[in-house]
């Protein structure tokens, strides 16, 4: 394969067509648990951060505070996730339920079944190569500046 010596089309679509392909591989994985990987995503942060405010919570995945509330609400309706009232009157409290940690474990099975998967598609150097580049992007970027708007 010939290595191109500039940029052929656009950046932001060729990554965008990645994202959603990569997107399609972990949803036929995890969508047997029932959940979507953004909500299995949404759940393994909150159990790993603990009961917390969803401004904080949506501060530290980098998104904006509408786009976690439409994302916990289907979460909340399934009983995987609770609201419950913070430090005062004005304040609330997610966190995740016994049922919900007993649904991200079940889809952490089928999550890492995607990621092997994706290791043996890809090969495991290539993976840690994109983790590399996009660790390193997001660092160039300036992505630790601002919640994206789109997630």
């Amino acid at each position: 394969m010939d290595i191109p010596t500039k940029p052929r089309g656009c950046t932001s679509f060729k990554v965008r067509q990645l994202s959603r392909r990569l997107s399609q591989h972990y949803d036929a994985e995890v969508s047997q648990s029932g959940l979507k990987t953004t909500q299995y995503s949404l759940l393994s942060n909150l159990a790993r951060i603990g009961p917390c405010r969803p401004v904080d919570l949506a501060a530290e995945l980098k998104m904006t505070a509408s786009t976690l509330s439409r994302n916990l609400q289907p979460l909340i309706a399934a009983g995987f996730v609770a609201q419950t009232a913070g430090a005062d009157a004005r304040s609330r409290l997610v966190q995740v339920t016994p049922e919900g940690e007993a649904k991200r474990r079940e889809a952490l099975g089928h999550w890492k079944t995607a990621q092997q998967k994706l290791n043996a598609l890809l090969g495991v150097e290539r993976v840690l190569a994109l983790h590399l580049l996009i660790d390193e992007s997001m660092e160039l970027l300036g992505a630790d500046d601002a919640p994206d708007a789109d997630d």
